[in-house]
Order: C-alpha cells, then structure tokens, then sequence
C-alpha cells in the first residue's frame, strides 16, 4: 500500500483520478446504505457501510494530509458531486423494495380492480365518498418497485381519469389466511385482508 501510495504521489493526475473514483464509490454506497436501512436491509447495510468507510478514510487522508495541493481537494470535492449522482441512478436502477399504489376511481363504466386482476395484480377495494356528493372507489396494491411504472402505465390506459399516488413500504407483514386456501393473502403491510380472483 505504501509502494503505491508513493507512486500515486509521483503522478498527481494519477493521485487525483484515484480520489475521485474512490470517493465516488464510496458516496454511491453511503446513498445506497441509506436507503436499504430504510427499507430495513439490516445485514447488507452493514456490509455496504464497511466499504463505504474504508473507501472514505483512503480518499480524505490524502486529502487531508496534503491540503496544500489543491487539486487534490478539487478531485475529492467532485467525487462526491458525482457519487450522488451515482448512488441515486443505481438505486433507481436497482428498484429495491416495494410501494403501495393507492388509487382512486369514480368511473363507473370501468371496473378497474378486476381489469387489474386480469393482469396478475392482487387488489383491495375500498368504498368511498367524496365530498358527500360522489362514490368513489379505492383501490391499494401492493407491488414491487421495478413493477410500479408498469402497473402506473396500466392504470392510466384502463381508466384515464383515475388519481392515483405511489410510497414506500418499509415493513410488510404476512397475515393470516382467511378467505381461501388456494388463493394468496394481499400483503400491503397492515391487518388488512384481500384475494386475487
């Protein structure tokens, strides 16, 4: 480490783009560790978060301990402009997790649930009024990250004026079969219970 360390230092453009790719590394893991803990990763946020450090403490030591060359600080500073960027992109990437999508509908011409359920989607209806002049219908769907946009986009073609919003689920909790036996259970991460048809 040393040996290379000298060498490094004998070539700045060389010592320069290591900081900066070390530091985009480690600012791409410290955004994705922060998210996995959110979505209670436990055991691979730890893991990420190892690297993550060691790569920081590698990257601000030369920094730190040559503040008089300042190019040095510049690649250090860009590296971690870049490693948000980074780190954002994969993890949109990676699609990690689930989102519950809530949707209201009004339209009766258009049983949504069903349609959604010909598609493999579980569904929970939910009956509503909205500002006590109009029923409407709400739906929840739980469904993983890399499916929502294709499940939005469904949404959108079957019925067009639907509202719909889309969040993050940290925790899901399996409850207990009620309502058949050869059916799975709607798990959207609360005592709620509903079937696929």
């Amino acid at each position: 480490m040393a040996d290379l360390l000298a060498f490094l230092h004998l070539h700045p453009v060389l010592l320069c783009a290591a900081i900066f790719c070390a530091r985009l590394t480690d600012v791409s893991l410290g955004t994705l560790r922060t998210l996995m803990v959110f979505r209670g990763y436990r055991a691979l946020s730890a893991l990420v978060g190892f690297f993550e450090v060691l790569l920081w403490i590698l990257a601000a030591s030369q920094v730190i301990t040559h503040l008089d060359q300042w190019y040095l600080a510049v690649a250090y500073a860009a590296g971690f402009a870049a490693g948000n960027y980074v780190g954002i992109t994969l993890e949109a990437k990676l699609a990690m997790g689930r989102e519950l999508v809530r949707v209201v509908t009004d339209n009766p011409e258009t049983c949504l649930a069903r349609a959604l359920r010909a598609h493999n989607y579980s569904v929970i209806e939910l009956a509503a009024r909205f500002d006590d002049e109009k029923n409407v219908e709400i739906l929840l769907i739980s469904e993983s990250r890399k499916r929502v946009p294709a499940l939005c986009k469904l949404i959108a073609e079957l019925d067009p004026k639907a509202f719909y919003t889309t969040s993050d689920i940290k925790k899901q909790f399996q409850v207990e079969q009620m309502l058949s036996t050869d059916k799975p259970i709607f798990n959207a991460g609360w005592r709620v219970i509903g079937k696929r048809k």
